[in-house]
C-alpha cells in the first residue's frame, strides 16, 4: 500500500475515494468492491489499488481518516477537558464503528501479522483512537478503557444484546466513573 500522496492533484483523488468508501462502509465488508468504489469516484483502477490494494485496507483507512478529523481543540488552562467533551468524543468514535459496518467487520476480522501493511494501519488506527480521547481525558489509562468499552458497547449492540439507548447511557456512566463523576 502506497503512502497516502502529497501533490494536490493526488490527494484530491486520495479524498474522493475514501469519501465514497464512506457509503459503502455502511453496507458491510462484502458490499466494498474496489472497481465500484473506483467508477463511483471517477478514478482510475489502477489508482485506487495503489492506495488501497485491498477492501480491508481501505475501510481501515476510511477509519483512520474519520479519527484524525475529530476535533478535539485545546483546552483552557491547558488543563483537562469538561466531562461532556469526554462524553461527546468517545460517543462519536462509537457511532463511527457503529454505523460503519464494513470498518467494524475488519477492526473485528483482522489480525495483527508482523510486517503487514494492515498491521500498520490497525496499530495507526489505535494509537490515533487513544491520542484523540487521551487529548479530552487527560489520561492515556482511561482513554485505553474506554476504547475497550467502545468495542464491546458495540458487539453488544451488533449482536442485539443491548438496545443503542442502552449503550450510550453506560458509555455516558464509564465516562464518568472514570473520570471520578461517580456513578449516575
Amino acid at each position: 500500500m502506497a503512502p497516502p500522496p502529497t501533490l494536490p492533484r493526488q490527494r484530491r483523488r486520495y479524498a474522493r475515494i475514501l469519501d465514497v468508501a464512506a457509503g459503502f462502509a455502511r453496507k458491510g465488508l462484502d458490499s466494498v468492491v474496489l472497481s465500484e468504489v473506483a467508477a463511483k469516484a471517477d478514478v482510475p483502477l489502477g489508482t485506487l489499488y495503489r492506495y488501497f490494494p485491498s477492501p480491508t485496507q481501505l475501510m481501515l483507512a476510511l477509519y483512520r481518516k474519520q479519527l484524525g478529523e475529530l476535533s478535539l481543540g485545546e483546552w483552557p488552562d491547558g488543563g483537562r477537558a469538561p466531562a461532556h467533551a469526554l462524553v461527546g468524543a468517545v460517543m462519536e468514535i462509537f457511532h463511527m464503528r457503529l454505523m460503519q459496518p464494513a470498518v467494524e467487520q475488519c477492526l473485528t476480522r483482522a489480525v495483527y501479522a508482523k510486517d503487514t501493511d494492515t498491521t500498520g494501519l490497525l496499530r495507526d488506527i489505535d494509537a490515533t483512537a487513544e491520542k484523540a480521547v487521551t487529548v479530552v481525558s487527560g489520561d492515556p489509562a482511561v482513554s485505553r478503557v474506554l476504547l475497550l468499552t467502545v468495542t464491546g458497547l458495540v458487539q453488544g449492540v451488533r449482536s442485539r444484546r443491548l438496545s443503542l439507548f442502552e449503550a450510550e447511557e453506560d458509555l455516558k456512566k464509564a465516562c464518568s466513573l472514570l473520570t471520578g463523576g461517580g456513578p449516575r
